[in-house]
């Protein structure tokens, strides 16, 4: 009989890589993971990884057993739902992945009103940016995210089923009294002080490539994973920012403006595709889309 635990951390070494990331993300020591595959591969008589160089990958034979292992894990997951519930009311766990101006935004009202509907429903939730929260539902570490399909570092491929829930405009925010007139061109801010998000971030991205097309390379001041540190520091006057609209928290005494040249990223709920329906998960997505 094979073990499910096992079984999930070859499916996430399928999806993140190595495994020391899949230690970190169970948990476990790298030497553990190791040792649990390899009692794996004793189970199922099948050389399930191998060797190049000071990496290991998964054999064919490993890549389809990792790939039967997530459908036959969220199976599991359904079943034991199932047997929970009885009936129709949605019951267990549902893992909602958000990045940070959703979570308060769309995901914590969505629970809140959840939490009176359904009281044995649980919905976890993450703190994931686009690039954390593909991963994370391709290895089974979260039943749904909200993502963008705007942040091609992670592209959206045919293995996820997307929700749409809203889009966002993204505004240039300054420090309050600078307000200015009309939509804002961002030539105009050449020779300010920017606060942006950690490299390799969507925001950051984004930020970096919106200058760059308006002619200039900002001097970035401050880096922060935050955006409530990056609206304090703009609103002391230190910086501006270019951030999403929902994550323009109103305790905030900052001014927004448009972009002249509108950006505006399309904000959509996912999940994997062949994932069995549970009536948790479905009741959780329509809490999203039907938000206020």
């Amino acid at each position: 009989m094979l073990n499910p635990w096992r079984l999930s951390l070859l499916s996430r070494l399928d999806s993140l890589g190595t495994i020391r990331a899949v230690a970190s993300a169970s948990n476990l020591s790298p030497s553990s993971v190791s040792q649990q595959l390899a009692v794996l591969e004793a189970e199922t008589h099948t050389q399930l990884l191998e060797r190049t160089g000071r990496r290991v990958r998964l054999t064919p034979a490993g890549l389809v057993l990792a790939r039967r292992a997530r459908a036959v894990l969220d199976h599991m997951e359904t079943v034991e739902a199932e047997l929970r519930s009885l009936g129709d009311e949605p019951v267990g766990r549902v893992r909602l992945g958000a990045f940070q101006s959703a979570v308060h935004s769309l995901a914590v009202p969505a629970v809140t009103r959840l939490a009176d509907a359904h009281p044995h429903l649980q919905v976890e939730l993450l703190d994931l940016e686009p690039h954390e929260s593909l991963p994370a539902l391709r290895a089974g570490d979260a039943d749904i995210i909200i993502t963008t399909t705007d942040f091609v570092e992670q592209p959206l491929g045919p293995d996820v089923d997307l929700v749409p829930l809203t889009t966002d405009p993204v505004v240039l925010v300054l420090p309050p009294g600078r307000a200015g007139r009309g939509p804002a061109d961002l030539a105009a801010y050449a020779g300010e002080a920017w606060a942006f998000e950690k490299p390799q971030s969507y925001m950051a991205n984004l930020a970096t490539r919106l200058c760059r097309e308006s002619g200039f390379e900002p001097r970035v001041v401050c880096r922060f994973s935050n955006y409530l540190l990056t609206l304090q520091h703009v609103e002391a006057g230190l910086s501006i920012a270019l951030l999403p609209g929902l994550a323009v928290d109103p305790r905030y005494r900052v001014t927004t403006r448009e972009l002249a040249v509108p950006v505006t990223r399309t904000i959509t709920a996912a999940v994997r595709r062949g994932s069995p329906q549970r009536a948790a998960v479905n009741v959780v997505l329509d809490a999203l889309r039907h938000h206020p």
